[in-house]
């Protein structure tokens, strides 16, 4: 039997349209395949997205900028010397692009303006780190990707 050319072009576009159909119930259905969001609830954290822009411009309009810096017992973060240590609440979350189960987060206590992450909770790699505070009423954020 001879294939002349149009037979050999819908061979082939239907062995191609097999080869997608393939691959699209294979990855739809394989539990190995990680199909979660960034975060649990996503729609949640997107509606309270205009407070974090807010924090975020009063820290930038801050004096003095947060400064992260590694440390041989970890990752200290300074606060500008301004704040009263007393008078600052919040929270540090770090998150682990590549592993969710490393995700942690530290409320803060300060000691003399300096809040230290132990090297112990953090593994070589990247971390997104996030720091809200709150200090007299007025709430900031501080966002930032680092390698460690």
């Amino acid at each position: 039997m001879k294939i002349n050319w149009g037979t050999g072009i819908v061979i082939a576009i239907l062995a191609f349209m097999g080869f997608i159909l393939f691959f699209v119930v294979t990855m739809t259905t394989s539990h190995n395949a990680n199909h979660d969001l960034v975060t649990e609830e996503y729609y949640k954290a997107e509606l309270g997205y205009q407070k974090e822009i807010d924090a975020e411009q009063n820290a930038r309009r801050a004096k003095e900028q947060i400064q992260l810096q590694k440390v041989t017992d970890g990752l200290l973060v300074i606060f500008p010397k301004g704040y009263d240590n007393t008078n600052i609440t919040g929270n540090v979350s770090l998150y682990r692009p590549s592993n969710k189960h490393l995700d942690f987060n530290l409320p803060i206590v300060l000691s003399d303006s300096h809040l230290l992450i132990p090297d112990k909770r953090l593994l070589d790699g990247r971390w997104d780190i996030k720091i809200a505070w709150k200090h007299n009423g007025k709430e900031f954020l501080h966002k930032e990707s680092l390698t460690f």
